[in-house]
């Protein structure tokens, strides 16, 4: 595609511009964009990565790209709907700072040709007093517009209320834009589509402050057939560091997505040619049953945020557990990972099993696991069982931690070792 905006808006990541015509002729030439990212938890997650992926996109069609830290920002946390933020110490918000900045780094700094540029808008905005913010920053607000923000408007609308400090965020992002601007000739600010107030403060602060002409894009909301948020597993959010969310466990996430949603999350998360997404399509349509744009999809997402390594780690691991491939192969971490939220039980060392079976829940009684034993409906660790005498002995312990117990083709138990 000729244009950077014209593919983003293919891929379905545009959701507002402050000017689409505007910024389709401003992105014809290479222009300076930035993205934040703050620190209100210790990683970044599924939101974030969207805006990291059209960071990308935009650093590849040539233009110079900015992955801000709020250490700032995440000081004072961005107003919720719902409630007013715990603050984190200097200390907490600090520590946070220097994990994302690696997750952002990660992502960002791959192109030698065009690198990115990293910042972190505490060194700017702690310099600032509290005077010199009121009189050279605050004068340029109007409380009626600020409280027009929708997450503003849902806590003065609450018994809650806000906080000066929570109400005061969007100054703060709108300085970070005008910085920018003034420092490195910064043109675009992304962010997600709840974002949307916070961009335009920051262009609008530019124009007047600066009478230049600024651009906002927000990204979509992204949600499944049933209008559900992805990015949640269990509950949970899909985090992108792995002591959160293992690369087992992400890649899983993926691997599952339904089929009505898979193209349009290909679209926005790998960078395949149109030709390419379309016979995907087509195979979705075709042959649902072998999941082909799935498993493109969990290997195209999980190397970009773990890398390849990790990516053939876990699918050997998939391919072990749900297939016959060699167990005993897969390394210490993703055997735990892979293992973590499969029904299981505990058994010591030479003990038999027909226990466990029982104690991983696979039969309701001894009685029982004999005859599926005898049956012949049962593996360990991918092998077939049929004695009804067997032991676990200390080498069916993987990793000298676990074994895998099969009950048929499809019921499946971790073995733990008991001491």
């Amino acid at each position: 595609m000729g244009n950077v905006f014209d593919e983003l808006t293919w891929r379905g990541l545009v959701a507002q511009t402050t000017d689409p015509d505007a910024l389709r002729e401003a992105l014809a030439t290479p222009i300076t964009v930035y993205c934040g990212f703050d620190p209100t938890a210790p990683s970044l997650h599924f939101g974030n990565l969207v805006q990291l992926i059209v960071l990308r996109h935009l650093q590849r069609a040539g233009h110079h790209v900015i992955g801000l830290v709020g250490g700032s920002t995440g000081l004072i946390g961005d107003p919720r709907p719902s409630s007013e933020r715990v603050l984190k110490t200097k200390e907490e918000t600090a520590a946070d700072v220097a994990r994302i900045a690696v997750q952002v780094r990660r992502i960002l700094g791959e192109d030698d040709a065009n690198p990115a540029r990293f910042v972190n808008n505490l060194d700017w905005t702690a310099p600032i007093s509290a005077l010199d913010f009121l009189r050279d920053y605050g004068k340029h607000f109007r409380v009626n517009q600020m409280i027009r923000k929708d997450a503003v408007a849902a806590r003065l609308n609450s018994e809650q209320g806000i906080s000066y400090t929570e109400f005061s965020y969007q100054i703060l992002q709108a300085l970070d834009f005008l910085h920018l601007f003034r420092e490195y000739g910064c043109r675009l600010q992304t962010g997600g589509q709840d974002q949307w107030g916070n961009l335009t403060a920051g262009v609008d602060l530019v124009g007047r402050v600066e009478g230049a002409s600024v651009h906002a894009l927000t990204t979509p909301l992204l949600t499944d057939s049933a209008g559900e948020k992805f990015g949640k597993s269990a509950g949970n959010a899909i985090w992108l560091d792995p002591d959160m969310t293992s690369p087992y466990a992400f890649y899983q996430y993926w691997l599952n997505v339904e089929d009505a949603s898979v193209v349009m999350l290909l679209k926005v998360f790998t960078d395949l040619a149109p030709d390419e997404i379309e016979d995907l399509a087509r195979q979705v349509a075709d042959e649902p049953f072998r999941r082909t744009a799935q498993k493109v999809l969990a290997a195209e997402i999980t190397t970009l945020v773990h890398g390849a390594a990790a990516t053939a780690a876990v699918q050997a691991a998939s391919a072990a557990l749900f297939g016959t491939g060699d167990l005993g192969a897969l390394d210490e971490r993703t055997l735990l990972d892979a293992t973590a939220e499969l029904p299981s039980g505990a058994v010591p060392a030479g003990g038999s099993v027909v226990d466990a079976l029982v104690a991983s829940g696979l039969a309701d009684s001894r009685n029982a696991a004999r005859r599926l034993l005898g049956d012949g409906g049962v593996s360990l660790n991918n092998v077939k069982v049929s004695d009804a005498e067997a032991v676990l002995g200390s080498a069916d312990f993987l990793h000298g931690q676990v074994a895998i117990l099969k009950r048929g083709r499809k019921s499946m138990a971790a073995v733990r070792r008991q001491e």
